[in-house]
């Protein structure tokens, strides 16, 4: 019953657990459309439901990895997938003074909710709540410290509005310029990453709350011999939305983020 629970509740919840829809931004035509989407496609995952003798069966390592125009490497054979999540967060940049510069990308941070159960039974709600998280406010992130169960503490877990989705874990990048995902709170390990290959991301991909385009897809590796905590290898960052910085630095300020919400996608070893 676990995947009708997540579909019903968002309805019932009280607001306070959720965050509120930017209709400020300039893509808020597009929230309205993908807000009406998912809850269309909600209403009618919840019809079906209430006819099966039981919900389909959630088991992660039956999704589908979603492939772009130009496809990144397919993952290693060794693994399995062990959980999806939709990163909200934003990507950092900073600035010389050359105004002609292009700006420099300095990291990201960005809390995950765990998005496991849809990726493997509901992949259409779950592309549609991908784009439609970065019309969300973004929860406060827990970077007072590098990990998620300090930064949580014991109160509740933000949910990704307007979903049920629950916090599962948050990415940043280390002191060392590594990115690094923290998946404690999903019980899924965590593991620090390279860049290993990059795809831009479509066409026809969402853009930003400010109308920025879509960061690129990525594949990213533990380095070798270093696999992750949980057995974690191999990350995925795919339909990505917004995220991307302008062309150059005239008029941005030496340090600046640009919002951006994403899939991710967690390799481990076969067990």
């Amino acid at each position: 019953m676990r995947l009708l629970t997540l579909l019903v509740l968002p309805l019932a919840l009280a607001a306070p657990t959720h965050q509120s829809l930017d209709l400020s931004a300039d893509n808020a035509p597009d929230a309205i459309d993908h807000l009406s989407e998912y809850f269309n496609l909600l209403a009618e995952k919840v019809r079906r439901y209430k006819v099966l003798d039981a919900p389909p069966e959630c088991d992660v390592s039956k999704a589908v990895l979603p492939t772009s125009p130009d496809p990144l490497p397919v993952p290693d054979d060794s693994t399995v997938i062990r959980h999806v999540a939709i990163g909200r967060g934003t990507q950092n940049y900073t600035c010389t003074a050359n105004a002609t510069a292009a700006p420099v990308p300095a990291g990201a941070v960005a809390t995950l909710f765990d998005a496991s159960c849809l990726a493997a039974t509901q992949p259409d709600l779950l592309t549609v709540l991908s784009h439609l998280a970065i019309s969300y406010h973004p929860s406060p992130l827990p970077f007072a410290s590098s990990s998620a169960n300090a930064g949580f503490g014991d109160g509740p877990r933000p949910r990704l509005g307007p979903s049920d989705l629950e916090v599962s874990g948050v990415h940043y990048f280390t002191a060392e310029g590594m990115p690094f995902f923290d998946l404690e709170l999903a019980d899924a390990g965590s593991v620090g990453v390279a860049k290993n290959a990059s795809s831009p991301a479509p066409g026809d991909a969402p853009v930003g709350l400010g109308g920025e385009k879509a960061v690129g897809w990525l594949r990213l590796l533990a380095p070798e011999g270093k696999t992750g905590k949980g057995g974690l290898e191999e990350v995925y960052r795919v339909d990505t939305v917004g995220g991307s910085p302008p062309a150059t630095c005239n008029g941005m300020p030496e340090t600046f983020q640009v919002e951006y919400a994403a899939q991710y996608w967690f390799m481990g070893k076969k067990e």
